[in-house]
C-alpha cells in the first residue's frame, strides 16, 4: 500500500479555497441589490461619449427608485411567476384588457420583456420554461406559510433565502463533488489544484450568484450527471442519478439535450441493457417539464418554439420591433454570421477570451482524448465535451432570431452550463502543461484573466462583459 504524501495538503487547499469561494458567493447574495449605473443611462441632453446610434440608453429615473433585489428582465420574469403561483395560484403574470395592461409583470419590481401573451385570452406568461419557477415557488410557499414572509413586503428575506438555496448551497456541493472527481481523474497535484482554483473563482457561476438564474443550477446538474458515470462501471443507482441530472440539466438549459444524448450514447455502449436505468432517470425531470409547460400554456412544447407567432409578436412586444427602425441594441443585431461566431469564440463574448482557462482545457481535451480508455472514462468525456460544445455553438449560429449573445449579460450565458466539463478538461490540460515552469506560468495567467472576467460584473451579471465595454469605448461597436 502506497501513501500519497501530498493528499492532506490538497484536502486542506480544497477546504480553505472552497470555503472562501462559498463565502464570497454568499456575500454577493446577501448584498444583492439593483444598482443604477450612470454610464448605462442617457443624460438629459441625450447622447454621451462615443455612444452610437444603436446604443440603447435608459432614461434616468426622475425620482429615487425603490430598492430591489430583482435585477432585469431575465430574473424578474421568473420572480413574477413565483409570486403569481403562490399569491394568486396561477402562471398568469398579467393581462391585456381594453383598459390597458395589468398585473404583476407591469409593476416596477417585476417589469420584464421576457413575457409572452396568449393570442386569444390576452393573458401574459413568463417566456421562461416554467418548471424552475414552479420549484422556486414551492420554497416561497414554505417561507410564506412557515415564517409569514411575503415577497411584496419582505423582498430581501425571500430573495436571499431562495438565492442561497438555489445558487450558493448547490455551488458548495458542486465544489465537493468536483474535488473528488479531480482527485480520481487528474494525474498531478498541479492539475488538481488548478482545476479546483478555476472552479472556485474563475468561472461565471460565481458571477450569477446574486440573481435568480437557470445557468447555475444547470451547470451543477451537468456535473452531477457525469460524476456517477465516470467510475467506468456505474451501478444501477449511478445510472439513475446520471440520467436524472442529465435530464434535469435540460430543464434549466435546453441545449443540454446535446449532453443528454451524448451521455446516453456512451452509457448504451458501455452498459447495454442497463442503459434503461439512465433513460428512466432522465424521463422524470423531462416529464415534469412537459407537465408544467402544459399547466402553464396548454401545450407541452417550450413556448420558445412559437417565437415567430403572435405569442411573441403582439403589439407593443419587445420582439415585435425585429426588422423595424425601432429595433436597436444587442437584441436586434444584423452582424454577419462570421462576426457573430468570432465574438462568441474569441471576441467580446468569447468562450476562450473571457475565460482563458478554457484554452488550457483545449490542451486537456486533446491530451485526455488520446488516452485509450473505456466508454465511461475521462478520455471519452473530453471528446464529448468538445463535441457538445461545437453542437451548441453551431445551434446558436444558425438561429438568427436569438443571435444576440444572450442579451445584456456578462458572457454568452447559454454556454455556462458547460462549465464543469471544461473545468475537468482544464485540469487535464494543467497536468500536461504543469510539467514545465513556463506551462505553470501560462496556467496561472489564464486563471488570473478568467477570474478578472468573472469578477468584472460581480454586482450585476446583467451588464456587458469588459471586452464589449472596451470595444464600445473605442468606438469599434455601438451596442
Amino acid at each position: 500500500m502506497t501513501t500519497d504524501p501530498t493528499a492532506d495538503l490538497r484536502r486542506a487547499f480544497y477546504l480553505l479555497l472552497g470555503l472562501a469561494a462559498v463565502g464570497a458567493a454568499a456575500a454577493r447574495v446577501c448584498g444583492t441589490e439593483l444598482a443604477f449605473e450612470p454610464s448605462r443611462f442617457a443624460p438629459p441632453a441625450g447622447g454621451y461619449g462615443l455612444a452610437g446610434e444603436n446604443r440603447v440608453l435608459r432614461p434616468w429615473p426622475a425620482e429615487r427608485p425603490e430598492p430591489t433585489p430583482f435585477f432585469y428582465s431575465n430574473d424578474r420574469s421568473r420572480w413574477a411567476t413565483v409570486r403569481a403561483l403562490v399569491d394568486e395560484g396561477t402562471y398568469v403574470i398579467g393581462r391585456h384588457t381594453p383598459d390597458g395592461d395589468r398585473g404583476i409583470v407591469f409593476e416596477g419590481d417585476y417589469a420584464s420583456i421576457d413575457k409572452v401573451r396568449h393570442p386569444t385570452t390576452g393573458a401574459y406568461y413568463s417566456s421562461k420554461p416554467p418548471l424552475f419557477a414552479t420549484l422556486v415557488a414551492g420554497e416561497y410557499w414554505l417561507l410564506k406559510h412557515a415564517l409569514g414572509w411575503d415577497i411584496g413586503r419582505d423582498r430581501w428575506p425571500v430573495a436571499i433565502a431562495i438565492l442561497l438555496t438555489w445558487n450558493v448551497l448547490p455551488f458548495a456541493v458542486y465544489l465537493v463533488v468536483l474535488a473528488r472527481l479531480l482527485e480520481r481523474h487528474a494525474a498531478t497535484d498541479f492539475g488538481r489544484l488548478f482545476g479546483f482554483a478555476v472552479a472556485a473563482g474563475g468561472t461565471f457561476l460565481v458571477t450569477f450568484a446574486p440573481t435568480l438564474n437557470n445557468h447555475t443550477p444547470g451547470a451543477v446538474c451537468t456535473l452531477f450527471a457525469v460524476a456517477p458515470l465516470l467510475s467506468g462501471a456505474p451501478t444501477r443507482q449511478g445510472l439513475l442519478l446520471g440520467g436524472f441530472f442529465a435530464g434535469f440539466a435540460v430543464t434549466f438549459d435546453l441545449p443540454a439535450a446535446a449532453l443528454l444524448g451524448g451521455l446516453g450514447g456512451l452509457v448504451l455502449l458501455a452498459c447495454r441493457w442497463r442503459a434503461a436505468w439512465f433513460a428512466l432517470g432522465a424521463a422524470v425531470p423531462l416529464l415534469a417539464l412537459l407537465l408544467t409547460n402544459y399547466l402553464a400554456f396548454g401545450f407541452v412544447e417550450p413556448v420558445y418554439s412559437r417565437f415567430d407567432s403572435a405569442w411573441y409578436r403582439y403589439p407593443g412586444s419587445h420582439w415585435s420591433r425585429i426588422g423595424t427602425p425601432a429595433g436597436r441594441g444587442i437584441d436586434f443585431l444584423h452582424e454577419p454570421v462570421w462576426v457573430y461566431a468570432f465574438h462568441v469564440v474569441l471576441g467580446h463574448h468569447g468562450w476562450f477570451s473571457l475565460t482563458p482557462a478554457w484554452l488550457v482545457g483545449l490542451v486537456g481535451v486533446w491530451a485526455a482524448g488520446r488516452r485509450p480508455s473505456g466508454w465511461l472514462s475521462a478520455g471519452w468525456l473530453a471528446r464529448l465535451t468538445a463535441a457538445v460544445t461545437l453542437v451548441v455553438v453551431a445551434f446558436y449560429l444558425t438561429r438568427t432570431d436569438s443571435r444576440n449573445y444572450g442579451g445584456n449579460s456578462a458572457c454568452a450565458r447559454w454556454l455556462v452550463w458547460l462549465t464543469p466539463l471544461w473545468v475537468l478538461a482544464a485540469a487535464a490540460g494543467a497536468d500536461a502543461l504543469g510539467r514545465r515552469r513556463r506551462g505553470r506560468w501560462a496556467c496561472g495567467l489564464a486563471l488570473a484573466a478568467s477570474a478578472f472576467s468573472a469578477t468584472y460584473a460581480s454586482w450585476n451579471p446583467w451588464r456587458p462583459p469588459w471586452p464589449q465595454q472596451l470595444l464600445f469605448t473605442l468606438g469599434m461597436i455601438d451596442y
